[in-house]
């Protein structure tokens, strides 16, 4: 049987703010193959976006371990660890996290030159692959002269940028009206299967979530249902 992209093992994270702790993981375990699309569902605070954040190498566990493969992350100096998530690792948030002074293609361009891909070849990606979201016509765009859907389209081109194994998006259509959300998600899943990606989405939605071929369920920071 062939090893799993990524495993985690009981997985807790414990958030400290003043003299009060939130216990927002419990004990997580999941193992995530290689192409799979997997939904992590959940309300608002029952850890999903916490979990995507600790498969991303974004944040750190309290307990448990993480394994990408074969290989544990708690082991990666600093720079390994940031070499992961500029090359490995993909992030689609729901806030998009454009820079407002940087034109569509210079966002999208920016994690390929953080990951010293010459610059022409930066250009030529991303103008392909914002050609392939649909923007190809808006390239010399600032963030605020775009909707939001074509604001998330190009987070989408910039996490692809650099051909990662493991795409994570955290609440990709939580901005988005319903019609705008479906035609992201087509993309995701369409982009997914071109690229022979692996696809994890965090979601509060149940139609976002059956969607996906595989889907586990969180409340209260642990696993009530995969």
């Amino acid at each position: 049987m062939n090893e799993p992209l990524l495993s985690a093992r009981g997985l807790a994270k414990t958030y400290v703010m003043g003299k009060r702790s939130l216990e927002v993981l419990r004990g997580v375990d999941v193992d995530i193959p290689r192409g799979d699309f997997l939904a992590l569902r959940g309300a608002s605070g029952a850890g999903k976006s916490t979990l995507l954040h600790l498969i991303g190498g974004l944040d750190t566990p309290n307990a448990g371990e993480i394994v990408f493969c074969g290989q544990k992350l708690s082991g990666f100096s600093e720079a390994k660890l940031t070499n992961f998530r500029n090359r490995s690792v993909g992030f689609v948030f729901q806030a998009y996290h454009l820079l407002p002074e940087l034109t569509t293609l210079e966002n999208v361009c920016l994690t390929a030159r953080i990951a010293r891909i010459p610059t022409a070849a930066a250009k030529a990606r991303a103008t392909e692959l914002l050609a392939r979201v649909g923007l190809k016509d808006r390239l010399d765009h600032k963030p605020s002269e775009l909707s939001g859907g074509e604001q998330q389209r190009v987070a989408i081109a910039r996490a692809l940028i650099n051909e990662p194994v493991l795409l994570l998006a955290d609440e990709p259509t939580g901005n988005l009206d319903s019609r705008t959300g479906t035609e992201i998600m087509e993309l995701l899943q369409s982009l997914r299967t071109e690229k022979q990606t692996t696809l994890v989405i965090a979601t509060h939605d149940a139609r976002v979530a059956a969607l996906a071929p595989r889907v586990i369920e969180l409340v209260d920071g642990v696993i009530a249902h995969a």
